[in-house]
């Protein structure tokens, strides 16, 4: 008796080893296709550009799982030349991605979910949408996406482009459905490229004046500093070449150090010297006030934006 016992206990390890590849090869089908991983874009512009670029330089997700909706056909060459896969619908976005980065125009919002609802195929399943667009409120969101994507969950984010280069910055607040999962995963995806940080909705457009607008006035400033080296007889790639590692290497200083930008400050300034002298000129044209100034104009545009 027990001999047929173990015979039969052997068949039925037979029979189900005879099932373990082709069921683990069904698993990893199942996994690749539902595991979330699949990255959209609605909007192929700079921002999502800079996004998918940096996230496919990381090795963090495959150029094949990254699908983009774009209608100006010109611009998917260069999203081709990463390898991703382009679509003037974006409805095979909503359909292939669990993940989605609306980046269009904030003036493009509800052309954009119309073509969503144009192009779905069928019912979506839930997704998270992580909205790009200065300005625009979870509320407004909400109540554009939601009647054509019932189970989204939405995200409100600001980002700037240097995520391009994985030396950028995300900042987000969450609508009531986001789980604290989607959380995690967003932080894994976006801190590859850059910082990122939780934030209350009431800090958003504050916080978009500066991460989103900021890189905008950096390069300014860094122009300008190399205009002024080149006005005083410095070859132009050179000026720029300095300038640019000046303003890195400060930076850096500042989050190495965890010092206070004006001790920094201080600590160059010798008594009589020639950086107090420039200082000084730096001063009379009221350069702190004006770059307040410029983020208090871009946040009160965010605020009208909103208000419209």
């Amino acid at each position: 008796m027990p001999h047929i016992c173990r015979n039969t206990v052997l068949q039925c390890k037979n029979f189900l080893n005879s099932f373990r590849g082709p069921m683990a090869t069904l698993r990893r089908m199942y996994s690749q296709e539902n595991d979330g991983s699949f990255i959209g874009f609605i909007g192929g512009g700079n921002i999502a550009y800079s996004i998918g670029k940096g996230i496919i330089k990381t090795r963090l997700v495959e150029s094949s799982k990254v699908y983009v909706a774009e209608p100006y056909v010109p611009m998917h060459r260069r999203w081709r030349d990463l390898g991703v896969n382009v679509t003037t619908e974006n409805g095979v976005v909503v359909t292939k991605c669990k993940t989605i980065f609306l980046a269009v125009k904030t003036t493009a919002l509800k052309d954009a979910v119309k073509g969503i609802a144009k192009t779905l195929p069928g019912p979506a399943e839930s997704c998270l949408i992580v909205s790009a667009l200065a300005g625009i409120s979870l509320d407004t969101l909400r109540k554009i996406i939601l009647p054509v994507l019932p189970e989204a969950r939405i995200v409100r984010s600001t980002l700037n482009t240097p995520l391009l280069v994985g030396a950028g910055c995300t900042v987000f607040s969450v609508d009531e459905r986001v789980t604290e999962q989607d959380v995690v995963q967003l932080k894994k995806l976006m801190s590859s490229i850059g910082m990122v940080d939780v934030v209350p909705e009431t800090q958003m457009n504050a916080v978009g004046a500066l991460v989103g607008c900021g890189p905008a006035y950096m390069f300014v400033m860094l122009e300008a500093i190399a205009d002024g080296a080149v006005k005083m007889g410095v070859p132009r790639d050179l000026a720029l070449r300095l300038a640019t590692q000046i303003m890195h290497g400060s930076a850096k200083m500042v989050q190495d150090t965890g010092k206070h930008p004006g001790e920094l400050k201080d600590e160059v300034c010798s008594p009589g010297g020639t950086t107090i002298g420039g200082l000084h000129a730096l001063e009379k044209g009221g350069l702190r006030a004006t770059l307040i100034d410029t983020i208090e104009a871009a946040v009160e545009r965010s605020r009208a934006i909103s208000a419209n």
